[in-house]
């Protein structure tokens, strides 16, 4: 209950925030009817700034989109009108574009940037050939989420996320379908409340962590089906799976996470420092539980609780992509009529934001949209006691630039520094 009551607020909010950014130049429509600013995705992308700095949402309307595309700018959205009729289509075997590269990319979605949102999309490699690698999502950003999103292919690496260094990747709600390792991040990873689907007898998820001991890959609430003898997971490199809250089909393979290595291709080898790191909690198979996937957490250095075990856990506090709680001032300057408001992480700015203090005092935006301080223009000279209480009396916005699930709203509360409070 709790996961639907989730899912509808998120999408009411995806609704809302929708209709409120179509009249700004950062919320972009792509509609193939005409209806829209480009009707095609490439064409919306070409439209950005070589460098974008706050968040842009690019809203694709409801067709079938027959493109791949790339993606370079960091703070894009890409929310589709909703997932069973957004839907983008291409056919692309990732040995087809080795032989003929284009600069795009060898998948459908190919994601060379940092912040990048998918949601509400079907995503699918209409290559015919059950097995060889075909890409559906492509990159080496950090900070990626996909939400509520199916992604398609009949070939292998269907979500190849490989930022092996700084990869942070957050998925829910999804439907991941493929052949061998059809997910298969690389560095840090979380995905709750999926479908996992197995078209041939291999693994299905796969994790490369070897950068850092810290990288893992934790899956939370999904189930996984398939082929009869489709196995769960593999890794050629240190890896670390969790395992909380799955469901497996009596279709899966009896054989436990194991460490592939293939004599033909000995580069791929690496010497196991870290040792086997498959942890699982609460797991269950129709036909009957396997030792290999019982109880284990109290193995995990330093002790973990199946509760702890969230996004923030996860990417060791480098980043919580569930988080509510909105930007907060760390500093301010008072500059004759103008306000500078510094706040902890970078800001978007929608529209031409007014603010208004407890005791009337106005604050027109003026300029800031670019990273984490604001500055703000009065009409007049103002001392500290007129930042007491400040709030925006118009429909601008300002919230979080990094990728979120949430739209987290700036915190306009002001803590006065201790020369300011007589002022």
């Amino acid at each position: 209950m709790k996961k639907q009551i989730f899912y509808f607020t998120l999408s009411v909010q995806l609704f809302l925030t929708s209709v409120f950014l179509a009249a700004d130049p950062r919320y972009i429509t792509v509609a193939q009817d005409g209806s829209g600013n480009f009707i095609t995705i490439n064409a919306a992308i070409s439209s950005l700034p070589m460098f974008n700095y706050a968040r842009t949402v690019i809203f694709i309307k409801n067709g079938i989109y027959n493109e791949k595309f790339r993606i370079e700018q960091d703070n894009v959205t890409f929310r589709g009108e909703s997932r069973e009729n957004t839907i983008i289509k291409y056919n692309q075997l990732r040995t087809d574009w080795l032989a003929h590269k284009d600069s795009v990319g060898p998948g459908i979605v190919n994601i060379y940037a940092d912040d990048v949102v998918l949601e509400n999309l079907t995503i699918e490699n209409t290559q015919p050939k059950v097995g060889p690698h075909a890409f559906v999502i492509y990159g080496f950003g950090t900070r990626t989420i996909l939400l509520n999103c199916s992604l398609i292919s009949k070939g292998g690496d269907t979500v190849s996320l490989w930022n092996y260094k700084t990869g942070m990747y957050y998925h829910a709600n999804c439907f991941f379908q493929g052949a061998v390792d059809f997910v298969c991040p690389r560095g840090w990873c979380f995905i709750r409340d999926s479908k996992f689907n197995e078209l041939v007898k291999t693994a299905s998820i796969w994790h490369a962590g070897s950068y850092d001991n810290n990288q893992k890959f934790v899956i939370r609430n999904s189930s996984f089906d398939g082929v009869k003898g489709f196995e769960l997971g593999r890794h050629h490199y240190e890896a670390q799976f969790y395992l909380i809250d799955c469901n497996f089909s009596d279709s899966m393979s009896t054989r436990p996470i194991f460490r592939y290595y293939n004599p033909k291709e000995p580069e791929k080898y690496r010497v196991a420092n870290w040792g086997d790191n498959d942890y699982f909690y609460n797991c269950h198979r129709k036909s009957g539980d396997l030792d290999w996937f019982k109880n284990n957490l109290n193995l995990v250095t330093p002790k973990v609780i199946p509760d702890n075990l969230t996004p923030a856990w996860t990417f060791d506090g480098k980043w919580d992509p569930e988080s509510k709680v909105g930007p907060i001032i760390v500093n301010y300057k008072i500059e004759a009529d103008s306000i500078y408001l510094t706040f902890n992480e970078n800001i978007t700015v929608i529209g031409q934001p007014k603010l208004k203090s407890k005791n009337g005092k106005i604050f027109n935006y003026f300029s800031g949209n670019e990273n984490n301080t604001l500055r703000f223009v009065a009409a007049s000279k103002f001392s500290s006691k007129d930042l007491k209480g400040l709030e925006i009396i118009n429909d601008a916005k300002m919230f979080a630039t990094i990728a979120s699930v949430n739209e987290r709203d700036v915190n306009l509360n002001i803590k006065l520094k201790y020369n300011d409070w007589e002022r």
